[in-house]
């Protein structure tokens, strides 16, 4: 489930970049970000395959659960870090007239 989740996540980061090309928003590190926790969920995938075996296909519901909550909390964690990240660059100056008003 966590890697469905975190490469739903990239193929949604990946249209939205795609769409609003000039990458104002930094969609690109969004994107970057979840392409590389799905690439890193996938090698888990086949790493936990080679020791388990056919049983990796075969999760019992609270590992369901589990993964589900680790992909759901990966995605707000990418999220999280580009926002912040969003907040340093100031693509549009609101921060910065934020502050400067004061």
């Amino acid at each position: 489930m966590t890697l469905l989740i975190t490469i739903f996540a990239a193929i949604i980061s990946t249209f939205l970049w795609y769409k609003n090309y000039p990458d104002q928003y930094k969609i690109s590190t969004l994107c970057f970000m979840f392409w590389g926790a799905s690439l890193m969920w996938t090698i888990d995938a086949i790493m936990e395959y080679r020791e388990v075996g056919a049983e990796l296909f075969i999760p019992g519901l609270a590992d369901m659960l589990n993964d589900t909550f680790l992909g759901i909390a990966v995605v707000c964690l990418g999220m999280i870090i580009w926002i912040v990240s969003l907040l340093i660059s100031d693509p549009k100056g609101v921060v910065k007239a934020a502050l400067s008003k004061k």
